[in-house]
């Protein structure tokens, strides 16, 4: 028995559910796509998948909207793969547990994967149905956009005629982009050195933030485990000595990481000295994120005496050092519009190795010199202690135009049907709209979605009321292009 064959609209359901059960993270897109290709063969439609996986569908015009400009419904079929402690999900080889909790479509344990199998599922519905009226679609489905818009980026769309497109990759329901952010992937590598030392084996934990979405969610402040972690240890440094032998934080680049823990060995007479001074900082902690992680947590467990390789004091030094000094956060805010984040970094996920610390950052901003200015900060940094920088995943802002076709016919359908009026903006967080544009002329575009909360963390929730009323919105929307 299926989990959602009870839910409205019943086909968008149906096809969440079928994506669902396949495991489909970033660059982990070869049975998603496949699937997709079976869609299209199955019901005989033209379909391109190129050697990237990504995929366009085509289906040609319902009778009587022949003449009418095709419609591109464009949306990505990776997702970001977080889960809570506990959680045995192999996101490699396991599909979701889905489960419904009031209006709430969710995952146990993991993220949801709404962003952005939403957008996937409304384009199936729509193409498997044969009663709603449509002009020329193409749907266009792009791997890897979690992970710098990689997909977008690689994708030939020189098949397609339309030049107005539907993105849906929103999550914020009669809300409207019309402009985004530009971005970049920045990996920082700084070599270490090790030495042998012995004493009390002690792990220190960062848990219980809230993370979060590092472009829709950087302006609310959440703690970075990462930067929280550098901070914990520059502390401990200035009361006592102590080696590192290990540090991880942080699943991926564009989610804000929720927890860091780090290897390290002290001095047995250090112990008390170590307890008391974590206490404080767990304190401390709790005070300035009472709102916006209040279960933030520093947390220390004893282990054996130890013999471990542990990093030299200079290596040691450079590794605090870079994490009290980088970037992270909101850096500037828009002069244009009020309110929205211009420009941010957040260190996503932060490994030491047997040779290196490795940090990967994501990066925007919607004035591409700040961006610039940014990647020269983060260089700079890292090339004084010796470190250096790999760039991937560059992608351009999506820039707002003055007239849209597209924009006034989503608006009137908007309005006539909810009675309620639609909210235009722009984003801080990246779409595929910018690199898209760049690929076909005097693209009209927009983007919007459903309710969807929490995103890139295990606390997803789709919002079925709203995934019906944005269904109703594309089907009227298409309808209104003959």
């Amino acid at each position: 028995m299926r989990v959602l064959q009870n839910l409205e609209p019943n086909k968008v359901f149906y096809f969440f559910e079928e994506i669902a059960a396949i495991p489909h993270g970033s660059r982990n897109t070869k049975a998603i796509s496949d699937y997709l290709v079976n869609f299209a063969k199955e019901r005989n439609l033209e379909f391109y998948q190129d050697e990237y996986n990504n995929v366009v569908i085509i289906k040609e015009a319902s009778a009587g909207y022949e003449k009418a400009d095709p419609v591109i419904i464009q949306g990505h079929m990776d997702m970001v793969c977080e889960k809570e402690n506990g959680c045995d999900i192999d996101f490699e080889k396991d599909g979701l547990d889905l489960y419904v909790d009031g209006d709430f479509l969710k995952a146990r344990g993991t993220t949801l994967g709404g962003d952005d199998g939403i957008a996937v599922a409304y384009a199936l519905a729509i193409m498997d149905s044969p009663e709603i009226a449509h002009p020329r679609l193409e749907v266009v489905i792009t791997v890897d956009e979690e992970i710098g818009m990689l997909g977008a980026d690689s994708i030939d769309l020189s098949m397609l005629k339309g030049h107005k497109m539907l993105n849906i990759d929103s999550d914020e329901e009669g809300h409207f982009l019309t402009s985004c952010a530009g971005g970049m992937t920045v990996e920082t590598s700084i070599p270490v050195s090790y030495i042998t030392a012995e004493g009390l084996g002690a792990k220190l934990k960062v848990t219980g933030l809230c993370g979060g979405h590092s472009g829709s969610e950087i302006n609310k402040e959440h703690a970075n485990a990462n930067i929280v972690m550098g901070r914990v240890l520059k502390s401990l440094m200035d009361q006592m000595q102590f080696g590192l032998s290990n540090m991880e934080g942080g699943l991926k680049d564009n989610a804000i990481p929720r927890e860091c823990t780090a290897d390290i060995v002290i001095e047995q007479a250090d112990k008390e000295l170590l307890e008391s001074a974590v206490k404080k900082l767990d304190q401390a902690f709790k005070a300035e994120y009472s709102v916006a992680d209040k279960d933030i947590k520093v947390e220390l467990e004893f282990e054996d005496i130890v013999s471990k390789q542990v990093l030299s004091f200079t290596s040691l030094t450079k590794v605090i050092f870079y994490l009290r000094n980088v970037p992270n956060g909101v850096q500037n805010m828009s002069q244009i519009m009020p309110g929205l984040v211009e420009t941010s970094l957040n260190a996503g996920i932060l490994k030491l190795t047997e040779e290196k610390l490795n940090v990967t950052a994501s990066v925007r901003s919607s004035v591409s010199t700040r961006k610039d200015d940014l990647l020269d900060k983060l260089t700079m940094l890292a090339e004084f202690i010796g470190g250096e920088v790999n760039v991937s995943g560059d992608y351009p802002a999506w820039e707002y135009v003055n007239e849209s076709d597209i924009r006034d016919t989503i608006s009137d359908v908007y309005r006539e049907l909810f009675d309620e009026e639609p909210v235009f903006e722009a984003i801080h967080a990246g779409l595929e709209c910018g690199i898209i544009s760049g690929k076909i002329d005097n693209l009209d575009c927009v983007s919007f979605g459903p309710d969807n909360f929490d995103i890139h963390t295990p606390n997803e929730r789709l919002s079925i009321s709203s995934t019906e009323k944005v269904w109703k919105l594309i089907i009227e929307f298409l309808k209104r292009c003959k």
